[in-house]
């Protein structure tokens, strides 16, 4: 049985890939703080149809402690590390950039020190479509050398790349970056845009649009993100790559709205509001690489995914009700 280190576990992503790692057969250890980021509730909620598995162990704790991360490594022998833990968010960032730095960069570092010491046979390294930032050749690709990262998050996750390149160099770690491209779909963190504006317009209240609304977003269902996940982890052609896990297909927020309203019946009320610093006006992922490495298919249109996840989004309301 297969035994990997999963931060983040009780995340959006994180609890989605334990579900489907432990029906694969693994042995799952995760870590989580369960900060105050957001209502630590949904990550107890996300967490709950595997929690009691025999073959999963929960630790509660910071990925800034390098302690712990050590007594984790020692006491499990993880074979296979899968760091999804990291603060959150482009406009969060420009807020504590501090923190920022600290748990994605040196969080980053505490794994990849612990996994080199123990002999980790992979490292895969959850990154973000922020570090292209604003870049000009479009679609984006892994080949791109001007990565442009225009808020503390982008840099923090660029960083991070760049750590698992100089392990992978300096001591034979394989590792894999992941580059994730606006993941949503059930579970998804209610900061972010789909959930937020389902909540909104549900509720007949404003949902705020910065800028003039044509922003485009390469929107990623979460299926095909898991998917992507565990085809990193079976890659063996290479000890390094970057991927792009993206739809390769982009929507604009005015194009998203309307794909809410059609799913939820209901008319959003927009409150236009000037552009925010650390936006980007696109992202869209060319994805050709992940296809051919890895058998990457995505497969799932925005607006059939923005119906799944309303459908998820009544099921979650009706459940509370009752």
């Amino acid at each position: 049985m297969p035994k990997a280190l999963l931060t983040g576990f009780a995340g959006f992503i994180g609890s989605h890939l334990t579900e489907k790692l432990l029906k694969d057969g693994y042995e799952i250890i995760g870590i989580d703080d369960f900060n105050d980021y957001y209502d630590p509730k949904i990550k107890e909620n996300n967490i709950r149809a595997f929690k009691e598995n025999k073959n999963f162990t929960a630790v509660k704790g910071d990925i800034r402690d390098k302690n712990l991360i050590n007594e984790v490594f020692e006491k499990h022998k993880p074979e296979i590390v899968i760091h999804l833990a990291a603060r959150a968010g482009v406009r969060p960032s420009l807020l504590q950039p501090i923190l920022y730095e600290e748990v994605n960069v040196i969080g980053t570092l505490h794994l990849l020190e612990a996994a080199r010491n123990n002999n980790c046979k992979k490292f895969i390294f959850g990154s973000s479509s922020s570090v292209y930032g604003e870049c000009k050749n479009i679609p984006f690709k892994e080949t791109e050398l001007e990565l442009k990262p225009i808020s503390p998050y982008g840099v923090s996750k660029l960083t991070g790349e760049k750590y698992c390149q100089a392990y992978n160099h300096l001591y034979k770690l394989p590792c894999v970056c992941l580059r994730f491209f606006t993941v949503y779909g059930p579970r998804q963190r209610p900061d972010l845009a789909i959930h937020k504006f389902t909540k909104l317009i549900d509720q007949g209240k404003h949902i705020p649009v910065f800028g003039d609304g044509q922003y485009k977003r390469d929107f990623t269902y979460i299926t095909e993100i898991i998917d992507g996940i565990v085809s990193s982890i079976n890659y063996n052609k290479s000890t390094f790559e970057i991927f792009n896990l993206g739809e390769s297909h982009t929507t604009s927020v005015v194009d998203l709205v309307k794909f809410l309203e059609d799913a939820l019946g209901k008319k959003a009320i927009i409150d236009w509001q000037p552009a925010q610093k650390g936006d980007v006006p696109l992202t869209y992922a060319d994805v050709s690489k992940a296809e051919k490495l890895l058998g990457y298919k995505p497969r799932t249109r925005p607006d059939e995914g923005i119906k799944k996840f309303v459908e998820w989004y009544r099921k979650e309301l009706l459940a509370v009700s009752n």
